[in-house]
Protein backbone atom coordinates (compact mmCIF):
# COMPACT_ATOMS: atom_id res chain seq x y z
CA UNK A 1 0.00 0.00 0.00
CA UNK A 2 3.26 2.00 0.22
CA UNK A 3 4.14 2.06 -3.42
CA UNK A 4 3.13 5.21 -5.92
CA UNK A 5 -0.44 4.45 -7.68
CA UNK A 6 0.29 4.81 -11.23
CA UNK A 7 -2.16 6.73 -13.17
CA UNK A 8 -2.92 7.01 -16.47
CA UNK A 9 -4.67 9.99 -17.89
CA UNK A 10 -5.97 10.55 -21.68
CA UNK A 11 -5.83 14.10 -22.95
CA UNK A 12 -9.41 14.13 -24.80
CA UNK A 13 -9.93 16.55 -27.83
CA UNK A 14 -6.68 18.34 -28.31
CA UNK A 15 -8.86 21.38 -29.37
CA UNK A 16 -10.05 20.96 -25.90
CA UNK A 17 -9.19 22.40 -22.42
CA UNK A 18 -8.08 18.91 -21.41
CA UNK A 19 -4.34 19.27 -21.65
CA UNK A 20 -4.69 23.00 -20.15
CA UNK A 21 -6.00 21.41 -16.82
CA UNK A 22 -3.77 18.08 -16.99
CA UNK A 23 -1.05 20.77 -17.23
CA UNK A 24 -2.19 22.99 -14.65
CA UNK A 25 -2.57 20.11 -12.38
CA UNK A 26 0.70 18.35 -12.71
CA UNK A 27 2.59 21.28 -12.55
CA UNK A 28 2.41 21.35 -8.48
CA UNK A 29 4.60 18.80 -7.53
CA UNK A 30 2.85 17.43 -4.54
CA UNK A 31 0.75 15.49 -6.55
CA UNK A 32 4.17 13.34 -6.90
CA UNK A 33 3.80 12.32 -3.15
CA UNK A 34 0.72 10.79 -4.17
CA UNK A 35 0.80 9.23 -7.23
CA UNK A 36 3.11 8.68 -10.65
CA UNK A 37 1.26 10.52 -13.63
CA UNK A 38 0.92 9.23 -17.24
CA UNK A 39 -0.05 10.98 -19.81
CA UNK A 40 -1.45 9.17 -23.22
CA UNK A 41 -0.45 12.17 -25.86
CA UNK A 42 2.20 13.32 -27.50
CA UNK A 43 4.74 15.84 -26.60
CA UNK A 44 4.14 18.05 -29.10
CA UNK A 45 0.66 18.61 -28.53
CA UNK A 46 1.61 19.12 -24.55
CA UNK A 47 3.93 21.33 -24.93
CA UNK A 48 1.67 24.02 -27.26
CA UNK A 49 -0.04 23.84 -24.13
CA UNK A 50 2.12 23.97 -21.87
CA UNK A 51 3.13 27.59 -23.68
CA UNK A 52 -0.33 28.29 -24.08
CA UNK A 53 -0.70 27.84 -20.07
CA UNK A 54 2.55 29.40 -19.20
CA UNK A 55 3.88 26.85 -16.94
CA UNK A 56 7.43 26.82 -18.74
CA UNK A 57 9.15 24.63 -15.88
CA UNK A 58 6.78 21.49 -16.45
CA UNK A 59 9.10 19.12 -18.18
CA UNK A 60 7.87 15.41 -19.96
CA UNK A 61 9.49 12.89 -19.29
CA UNK A 62 9.14 10.82 -22.78
CA UNK A 63 8.51 6.97 -22.16
CA UNK A 64 7.58 3.87 -24.43
CA UNK A 65 5.53 1.86 -21.56
CA UNK A 66 4.43 2.16 -18.20
CA UNK A 67 6.56 0.25 -16.74
CA UNK A 68 9.71 2.83 -17.27
CA UNK A 69 7.48 5.49 -15.96
CA UNK A 70 9.31 7.28 -13.02
CA UNK A 71 8.48 8.91 -9.64
CA UNK A 72 8.59 12.19 -9.17
CA UNK A 73 8.15 13.15 -12.70
CA UNK A 74 5.13 13.75 -15.56
CA UNK A 75 5.43 10.97 -18.09
CA UNK A 76 4.17 10.73 -21.37
CA UNK A 77 3.52 7.97 -24.21
CA UNK A 78 3.38 9.17 -27.34
CA UNK A 79 0.13 7.77 -28.85
CA UNK A 80 1.04 8.53 -32.39
CA UNK A 81 3.76 9.95 -34.71
CA UNK A 82 2.27 12.49 -37.15
CA UNK A 83 2.09 15.87 -36.68
CA UNK A 84 -1.62 17.82 -35.71
CA UNK A 85 -3.00 20.92 -36.65
CA UNK A 86 -4.12 21.95 -33.19
CA UNK A 87 -6.28 24.57 -33.35
CA UNK A 88 -8.06 25.47 -29.99
CA UNK A 89 -11.81 25.97 -29.62
CA UNK A 90 -12.75 24.46 -33.10
CA UNK A 91 -15.00 21.26 -33.73
CA UNK A 92 -12.86 19.27 -36.25
CA UNK A 93 -13.77 15.59 -36.92
CA UNK A 94 -10.21 15.15 -38.27
CA UNK A 95 -8.49 15.63 -35.40
CA UNK A 96 -11.15 13.38 -32.65
CA UNK A 97 -9.08 10.34 -33.77
CA UNK A 98 -6.44 11.66 -31.32
CA UNK A 99 -8.67 11.39 -28.49
CA UNK A 100 -9.26 8.07 -29.38
CA UNK A 101 -5.82 6.89 -29.40
CA UNK A 102 -5.28 8.25 -26.00
CA UNK A 103 -7.52 6.62 -25.07
CA UNK A 104 -7.28 3.17 -26.49
CA UNK A 105 -3.75 3.21 -25.40
CA UNK A 106 -4.86 3.82 -21.80
CA UNK A 107 -7.60 1.57 -21.20
CA UNK A 108 -5.33 -1.09 -22.93
CA UNK A 109 -2.54 -0.20 -20.63
CA UNK A 110 -5.46 -0.32 -17.59
CA UNK A 111 -6.78 -3.69 -18.54
CA UNK A 112 -3.68 -5.03 -18.54
CA UNK A 113 -2.51 -4.09 -15.11
CA UNK A 114 0.29 -1.47 -16.23
CA UNK A 115 -1.74 1.39 -14.66
CA UNK A 116 -3.95 1.29 -11.10
CA UNK A 117 -7.08 4.13 -12.43
CA UNK A 118 -7.61 5.89 -15.84
CA UNK A 119 -8.88 10.23 -15.57
CA UNK A 120 -9.99 11.40 -18.58
CA UNK A 121 -9.67 14.75 -20.44
CA UNK A 122 -13.32 15.63 -21.69
CA UNK A 123 -13.50 14.18 -25.24
CA UNK A 124 -16.22 15.73 -27.87
CA UNK A 125 -18.66 12.49 -28.48
CA UNK A 126 -19.28 14.03 -31.79
CA UNK A 127 -15.44 14.39 -33.25
CA UNK A 128 -14.39 11.25 -31.51
CA UNK A 129 -16.72 9.19 -33.08
CA UNK A 130 -15.59 6.31 -35.60
CA UNK A 131 -15.52 2.57 -36.72
CA UNK A 132 -13.29 2.00 -33.39
CA UNK A 133 -15.75 4.67 -31.31
CA UNK A 134 -19.22 3.90 -31.71
CA UNK A 135 -20.14 4.91 -28.17
CA UNK A 136 -22.48 7.87 -26.66
CA UNK A 137 -19.49 8.46 -24.34
CA UNK A 138 -16.84 7.17 -22.25
CA UNK A 139 -19.05 5.51 -20.30
CA UNK A 140 -20.23 3.27 -22.28
CA UNK A 141 -16.95 2.63 -24.06
CA UNK A 142 -15.36 1.81 -20.87
CA UNK A 143 -18.58 -0.81 -19.58
CA UNK A 144 -17.70 -2.12 -23.21
CA UNK A 145 -13.99 -2.65 -23.14
CA UNK A 146 -14.11 -3.97 -19.64
CA UNK A 147 -16.88 -6.57 -20.54
CA UNK A 148 -19.35 -5.13 -17.39
CA UNK A 149 -22.97 -6.00 -17.83
CA UNK A 150 -23.97 -2.59 -16.41
CA UNK A 151 -22.35 0.43 -15.02
CA UNK A 152 -23.04 3.60 -13.05
CA UNK A 153 -22.53 7.16 -14.01
CA UNK A 154 -21.95 8.41 -10.66
CA UNK A 155 -20.85 12.23 -10.07
CA UNK A 156 -19.59 12.46 -6.81
CA UNK A 157 -18.77 15.60 -4.53
CA UNK A 158 -17.85 16.12 -1.08
CA UNK A 159 -21.62 17.21 -0.56
CA UNK A 160 -23.61 15.55 -3.02
CA UNK A 161 -23.61 12.04 -4.89
CA UNK A 162 -25.87 11.85 -7.74
CA UNK A 163 -26.48 8.63 -10.04
CA UNK A 164 -28.48 8.23 -12.86
CA UNK A 165 -30.50 4.99 -14.21
CA UNK A 166 -30.31 6.63 -18.19
CA UNK A 167 -27.57 8.45 -19.22
CA UNK A 168 -27.11 9.89 -22.72
CA UNK A 169 -29.59 8.78 -24.77
CA UNK A 170 -32.74 10.92 -26.13
CA UNK A 171 -35.29 12.65 -23.59
CA UNK A 172 -38.15 10.69 -25.54
CA UNK A 173 -36.61 6.96 -24.77
CA UNK A 174 -36.42 7.57 -21.31
CA UNK A 175 -39.91 6.69 -20.30
CA UNK A 176 -39.55 3.22 -22.18
CA UNK A 177 -35.92 2.78 -20.77
CA UNK A 178 -37.00 2.70 -17.06
CA UNK A 179 -37.29 -0.87 -15.79
CA UNK A 180 -37.86 -2.16 -12.57
CA UNK A 181 -34.93 -4.31 -13.20
CA UNK A 182 -32.68 -1.15 -14.28
CA UNK A 183 -33.46 0.80 -10.92
CA UNK A 184 -32.16 -2.45 -8.93
CA UNK A 185 -29.21 -2.98 -11.15
CA UNK A 186 -27.94 1.18 -10.56
CA UNK A 187 -29.24 0.28 -6.96
CA UNK A 188 -27.18 -2.68 -5.80
CA UNK A 189 -24.19 -0.83 -7.73
CA UNK A 190 -24.38 2.04 -5.61
CA UNK A 191 -24.81 0.14 -2.82
CA UNK A 192 -21.63 -1.71 -3.10
CA UNK A 193 -19.62 1.56 -4.36
CA UNK A 194 -20.65 4.02 -1.64
CA UNK A 195 -19.63 1.07 0.66
CA UNK A 196 -16.62 0.10 -1.12
CA UNK A 197 -15.00 2.67 -3.13
CA UNK A 198 -16.58 5.35 -0.22
CA UNK A 199 -16.37 3.61 3.23
CA UNK A 200 -19.93 4.08 3.79
CA UNK A 201 -20.94 1.75 6.15
CA UNK A 202 -24.83 1.71 5.86
CA UNK A 203 -25.66 4.13 2.86
CA UNK A 204 -29.22 6.11 2.42
CA UNK A 205 -29.83 6.08 -0.80
CA UNK A 206 -32.73 8.87 -2.48
CA UNK A 207 -34.84 7.66 -5.15
CA UNK A 208 -36.01 10.39 -7.53
CA UNK A 209 -39.26 9.99 -9.36
CA UNK A 210 -39.79 10.38 -13.23
CA UNK A 211 -42.51 12.59 -13.48
CA UNK A 212 -43.43 16.21 -11.81
CA UNK A 213 -44.31 15.95 -8.32
CA UNK A 214 -43.52 12.21 -8.33
CA UNK A 215 -46.55 11.92 -10.17
CA UNK A 216 -48.98 12.99 -7.57
CA UNK A 217 -50.42 9.73 -6.77
CA UNK A 218 -50.74 8.60 -10.22
CA UNK A 219 -52.35 11.84 -11.89
CA UNK A 220 -49.65 12.85 -13.83
CA UNK A 221 -48.49 8.99 -14.60
CA UNK A 222 -48.01 5.63 -13.71
CA UNK A 223 -44.26 5.02 -13.63
CA UNK A 224 -43.72 5.79 -9.84
CA UNK A 225 -46.77 3.34 -8.94
CA UNK A 226 -45.76 0.48 -11.85
CA UNK A 227 -41.84 0.99 -11.76
CA UNK A 228 -39.83 3.12 -9.36
CA UNK A 229 -41.77 1.63 -6.21
CA UNK A 230 -41.89 -1.77 -6.98
CA UNK A 231 -37.66 -1.24 -6.99
CA UNK A 232 -37.27 0.49 -4.24
CA UNK A 233 -39.41 -1.60 -2.15
CA UNK A 234 -36.99 -4.63 -3.55
CA UNK A 235 -34.01 -3.19 -3.03
CA UNK A 236 -35.05 -2.59 1.15
CA UNK A 237 -36.05 -6.21 0.57
CA UNK A 238 -32.41 -7.12 -0.19
CA UNK A 239 -30.75 -4.72 2.98
CA UNK A 240 -30.59 -1.56 0.63
CA UNK A 241 -31.49 1.39 2.36
CA UNK A 242 -33.54 3.15 -0.54
CA UNK A 243 -36.38 5.54 0.16
CA UNK A 244 -38.49 7.60 -2.13
CA UNK A 245 -39.32 8.40 -4.79
CA UNK A 246 -39.13 11.60 -3.98
CA UNK A 247 -39.99 15.14 -6.41
CA UNK A 248 -36.76 16.51 -7.85
CA UNK A 249 -37.58 19.55 -7.76
CA UNK A 250 -38.41 20.42 -4.08
CA UNK A 251 -35.91 17.62 -3.12
CA UNK A 252 -32.55 19.46 -4.19
CA UNK A 253 -34.47 23.25 -3.38
CA UNK A 254 -35.09 22.32 -0.06
CA UNK A 255 -31.76 20.79 0.71
CA UNK A 256 -33.38 16.85 1.12
CA UNK A 257 -30.60 15.73 -0.35
CA UNK A 258 -27.88 16.63 2.38
CA UNK A 259 -30.13 14.29 4.49
CA UNK A 260 -28.66 10.97 2.10
CA UNK A 261 -25.61 9.44 1.14
CA UNK A 262 -26.51 9.48 -2.50
CA UNK A 263 -28.89 10.37 -4.87
CA UNK A 264 -30.43 7.90 -7.85
CA UNK A 265 -32.03 10.57 -11.00
CA UNK A 266 -34.25 8.74 -13.75
CA UNK A 267 -32.31 10.41 -16.21
CA UNK A 268 -29.50 12.57 -17.07
CA UNK A 269 -30.69 16.24 -16.82
CA UNK A 270 -32.45 15.61 -14.11
CA UNK A 271 -29.34 14.51 -11.87
CA UNK A 272 -26.66 16.51 -13.68
CA UNK A 273 -28.56 20.01 -13.65
CA UNK A 274 -28.39 20.18 -10.05
CA UNK A 275 -25.33 18.75 -9.29
CA UNK A 276 -23.37 20.96 -11.17
CA UNK A 277 -25.01 23.81 -10.04
CA UNK A 278 -24.21 22.57 -6.48
CA UNK A 279 -20.71 21.44 -7.20
CA UNK A 280 -19.72 21.92 -10.37
CA UNK A 281 -16.22 23.40 -9.18
CA UNK A 282 -15.63 19.72 -7.44
CA UNK A 283 -17.70 17.63 -8.92
CA UNK A 284 -16.13 13.96 -10.29
CA UNK A 285 -17.03 12.21 -12.72
CA UNK A 286 -16.63 8.39 -11.38
CA UNK A 287 -17.82 4.87 -13.44
CA UNK A 288 -19.17 2.88 -10.79
CA UNK A 289 -19.67 -1.01 -11.62
CA UNK A 290 -16.40 -1.86 -13.15
CA UNK A 291 -13.53 -3.84 -12.27
CA UNK A 292 -11.11 -1.08 -12.45
CA UNK A 293 -10.86 3.00 -11.61
CA UNK A 294 -12.05 5.76 -14.23
CA UNK A 295 -12.73 9.07 -13.07
CA UNK A 296 -12.97 12.34 -15.15
CA UNK A 297 -13.92 16.14 -14.48
CA UNK A 298 -17.25 16.84 -14.50
CA UNK A 299 -17.44 19.35 -17.68
CA UNK A 300 -16.74 19.18 -21.09
CA UNK A 301 -13.94 20.52 -23.28
CA UNK A 302 -14.84 23.74 -23.19
CA UNK A 303 -14.08 24.97 -27.02
CA UNK A 304 -15.04 28.90 -26.18
CA UNK A 305 -12.25 28.82 -23.68
CA UNK A 306 -9.28 26.61 -25.09
CA UNK A 307 -6.02 28.16 -25.60
CA UNK A 308 -6.71 30.96 -23.33
CA UNK A 309 -5.38 30.02 -20.33
CA UNK A 310 -8.75 30.52 -18.19
CA UNK A 311 -9.97 26.82 -17.93
CA UNK A 312 -9.90 25.87 -13.85
CA UNK A 313 -7.94 22.98 -13.34
CA UNK A 314 -10.10 21.97 -9.68
CA UNK A 315 -12.32 19.45 -10.94
CA UNK A 316 -9.71 17.88 -13.07
CA UNK A 317 -7.28 17.39 -10.09
CA UNK A 318 -10.62 16.52 -7.69
CA UNK A 319 -11.12 13.37 -10.50
CA UNK A 320 -7.21 12.70 -9.71
CA UNK A 321 -7.24 12.11 -6.10
CA UNK A 322 -11.04 10.72 -6.15
CA UNK A 323 -9.53 7.74 -8.42
CA UNK A 324 -6.19 7.70 -5.78
CA UNK A 325 -9.10 7.15 -3.16
CA UNK A 326 -10.96 4.84 -4.47
CA UNK A 327 -8.08 2.45 -5.79
CA UNK A 328 -6.85 2.86 -2.29
CA UNK A 329 -10.45 2.12 -0.43
CA UNK A 330 -10.97 -1.12 -3.01
CA UNK A 331 -7.65 -2.18 -1.70
CA UNK A 332 -8.00 -2.18 1.83
CA UNK A 333 -10.89 -3.35 1.50
CA UNK A 334 -9.86 -6.44 -0.53
CA UNK A 335 -7.23 -7.10 2.00
CA UNK A 336 -9.46 -6.85 5.26
CA UNK A 337 -11.67 -9.30 3.87
CA UNK A 338 -8.69 -11.97 2.41
CA UNK A 339 -8.38 -12.80 6.17
CA UNK A 340 -11.48 -12.21 8.35
CA UNK A 341 -11.10 -12.66 12.05
CA UNK A 342 -13.68 -16.03 12.72
CA UNK A 343 -16.60 -15.98 14.54
CA UNK A 344 -16.53 -17.07 18.09
CA UNK A 345 -19.53 -17.37 20.76
CA UNK A 346 -19.24 -15.66 23.73
CA UNK A 347 -19.87 -18.06 26.38
CA UNK A 348 -21.78 -17.02 29.13
CA UNK A 349 -19.97 -18.80 31.48
CA UNK A 350 -17.39 -16.70 33.91
CA UNK A 351 -13.87 -17.81 35.41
Amino acid sequence: MMDKLKIGISIGDVNGIGLEIIIKTLADSKIFDYCTPIVYGHTKVASFYRRATEVNELNFNVIAEASQALPKRVNMINCWSEDVKIEPGIFNKEVGKYAFLSLERATNDLLAGHIDALVTAPINKDTIQSEEFNFPGHTEYLQFRGDAADSLMFLVSDTLRVGVVTGHIPIAKVAESITTEKILSKLRMMDSSLRNDFWIRKPKIAVLGLNPHASDNGLIGNEEADIITPAIEEARANDILAMGPYAADGFFANGTYLQFDAVLAMYHDQGLIPFKQIAFESGVNFTAGLSFVRTSPDHGTAFDIAGKNKASEVSFREALFAAIHIVKHRRETAELNENPLAFTKLSRDRD
